[in-house]
């Protein structure tokens, strides 16, 4: 038996007593009454000692948990030191490799306008080269047709071979 029964039973005898009339008072049976107290008295180091124990016991465990629980807040303090710092730097290291790119990019542009302009005016000049070329063969076909009008007559000969020859490989435009 424990405490708490003990006390529920002094309860129950002082509320089953004779009540005195026109008064507060009670009837009690001192023996008993007396008797359930000495029990209680009995129990009450023991049940005291328990309590004891189990203070320091919870003393002990809160502790336990407090160091436990400063343990894990210090590792989650250095998780987020970690995971901060990593953070920063994964974002300077995409900030960096933008602005690298953005670099790229503009060198790409940039050289991609020059080409063009080179090529440009590199058929430009060949354009120029192709019309005086031409301009030239122009002229040694109509010195030619010159030629072969103020010889007139002289079929037969060799040279209209070589006029049906370059005849053939180059027109006029």
């Amino acid at each position: 038996m424990d405490v708490h029964d003990k006390l529920d039973q002094i309860s129950a005898l002082v509320e089953d007593a004779r009540a005195m009339p026109m008064s507060a008072s009670a009837l009690v049976n001192r023996a008993e009454l007396l008797g359930l107290l000495d029990d209680l008295r009995e129990l009450l180091p023991a049940q005291l000692h328990d309590a004891d124990v189990l203070l320091s016991d919870r003393a002990a465990v809160v502790d336990q948990g407090r160091a436990q629980a400063e343990q894990l807040v210090a590792q989650a303090r250095a998780e987020h030191d970690r995971l901060v710092e990593e953070t920063a730097v994964v974002v300077s290291a995409r900030e960096r490799a933008d602005a690298v790119l953005s670099a790229a990019q503009s060198e790409s542009q940039r050289l991609l306008t020059q080409a063009d302009d080179y090529v440009d005016r590199k058929l430009g000049e060949f354009e120029i080269a192709l019309d005086q070329l031409m301009a030239q063969v122009r002229r040694g076909r109509e010195r030619l047709a010159e030629r072969q009008a103020a010889d007139g007559g002289r079929a037969g000969s060799g040279d209209g071979d070589t006029e049906g020859a370059l005849g053939a490989g180059l027109s006029a435009p």
